[in-house]
């Protein structure tokens, strides 16, 4: 009776004083058009994305952007044709002019990604434009995307705008793993929070990022974050640790193409970078799962067993638990336009993750580290953020 007392305090708590974080209205502030619009160029690291480029990179070239911009795709090493696909597309598509180039592989001390994104940086500042965006190549997005981030930008005198760009959900299984993804990141760095200057929390999402030329430089970005497995939170703490104003919210119409149709795919995404996350520390691990097992397990096992037991204390703390649980995943269901049945399933999937954590520790443990598109990182000082 009381662990389910403890966890329903942990919910109201959550519900209450976690910067809302259950709210899904966090979208592209108000914005007006500036009177001239600003040079910007678009850098997409691309390591084996043939599969997904027909889908994303035609909507980058198509951008209905009244300024000057370029794209620069980095070609990270890959085997399957990324970029002779690339510029294929860019040819009979047209559009932005687009370059592809390669930087070779990565040197000790930097991850494959960041090595890319560093090269297409150095790219782009040769044009001296005002804003990059930083965006993966599994993004789609709409014509009017880029002219909608610079005027939030401009308009609101962020040094960086990000957008959590809607991942897939086709599969059953992207169903019940996907919505919760991004309901625990934002639970973790609520967004409402983000936005204030005077507020620690920083998060982006790296698929797609709005940085001015001049905060990047600041903050020495790619540089200072090198070694990030998961890099959008570093690069959020590193341009908010400088002094920069930052806002993170839900996208509209940016959309991951990448399918994870299997759970095997979607175990793989989470269990390569989680630990990764906790900073390789096994307390953190430890408090990670005792945590997960509190707040989203306890309810629905504290209703069941007072109900077998006869305790209606128990049964009842339980079930207010995994009600308050249900109403604050509801929103997010909704974002993802899923049935509202699949709300009261979130211990399933908390479950999932507790698994997929643990996993991704014994992999770190058995000397395989985080994995991203056939290369490792196995070193436990790894600056972390998130990955796409």
């Amino acid at each position: 009776m009381w662990i389910a007392a403890g966890s329903l305090a942990a919910w109201l708590w959550l519900l209450l004083c976690q910067g809302f974080f259950w709210r899904t209205d966090i979208r592209l502030p108000a914005r007006t058009d500036p009177d001239d619009w600003p040079a910007v160029c678009v850098v997409v690291p691309a390591r084996d994305e043939a599969a997904v480029l027909p889908e994303s990179l035609p909507s980058l070239l198509a951008q209905d952007y009244p300024g000057r911009a370029e794209i620069f795709l980095v070609d990270d090493g890959s085997s399957d044709g990324t970029g002779e696909l690339a510029r294929a597309l860019a040819s009979r598509h047209g559009g932005l002019p687009l370059t592809v180039d390669s930087p070779g592989e990565p040197p000790a001390g930097w991850t494959g990604k960041l090595w890319a994104v560093r090269h297409g940086i150095g790219l782009a500042r040769a044009r001296d434009p005002e804003y990059l965006l930083l965006t993966d190549a599994d993004i789609a997005h709409a014509p009017d995307s880029l002219r909608e981030l610079v005027a939030a930008a401009r308009t609101g005198g962020f040094d960086a705008v990000s957008l959590m760009a809607r991942l897939r959900v086709e599969s059953l299984w992207e169903r019940l793993v996907v919505p919760a993804f991004v309901y625990f990141f934002a639970q973790l760095y609520p967004f409402r929070r983000i936005g204030r200057r005077s507020a620690r929390t920083a998060a982006a999402a790296g698929g797609c990022v709005l940085l001015r030329a001049d905060a990047a430089e600041r903050a020495r970005i790619p540089d200072a974050i090198r070694q990030a497995v998961i890099d959008d939170v570093a690069l959020a703490r590193a341009v908010k640790g400088g002094g920069g104003h930052i806002w993170l919210g839900l996208a509209e119409r940016v959309d991951s193409v990448r399918p994870y149709p299997r759970l095997h795919d979607l175990w793989r995404m989470v269990s390569r970078s989680a630990y990764a996350q906790l900073r390789h520390n096994p307390l953190l691990l430890l408090g990670t799962v005792v945590g997960l097992a509190l707040v989203y397990l306890v309810p629905p096992v504290a209703l069941l067993a007072g109900l077998a037991v006869g305790s209606t204390a128990t049964a009842v703390l339980g079930g207010l638990a995994w009600l308050v649980m249900t109403g604050t995943y509801i929103p997010m269901i909704r974002y993802y336009g899923q049935p509202l049945w699949l709300a009261p399933l979130l211990p399933f999937t908390a479950f999932l993750y507790l698994l997929m954590t643990v996993d991704s520790a014994v992999q770190h443990y058995r000397g395989r580290g985080a994995a991203w598109k056939g290369r490792t990182y196995a070193r436990p000082d790894a600056v972390v953020g998130e990955e796409n």
